[in-house]
């Protein structure tokens, strides 16, 4: 269900300048935004570039450009 929200013109120009820089549109800038400090949020002892790296991979998951590890014992 999507939801209008008022966000500060502020918020609008930096989620703007960020989407561009990432590649992203304006409402998915502030929907990553969102995830990253929800996930922060509820895992308050993880450094923030772990989180990050957990984001990337959802997203290469989603988009099925993964591959399988196989460990080999030595």
């Amino acid at each position: 269900m999507a939801v209008a929200v008022r966000l500060s013109e502020e918020m609008v120009k930096d989620a703007q300048k960020y989407a561009l820089l990432n590649l992203r549109s304006v409402p998915k800038q502030i929907e990553y935004w969102y995830r990253l400090g929800k996930m922060v949020d509820e895992n308050p002892d993880l450094p923030l570039d772990f989180i990050k790296g957990i984001l990337e991979g959802k997203v290469e998951m989603d988009r099925d450009e993964v591959s399988v590890f196989e460990f080999r014992q030595q």
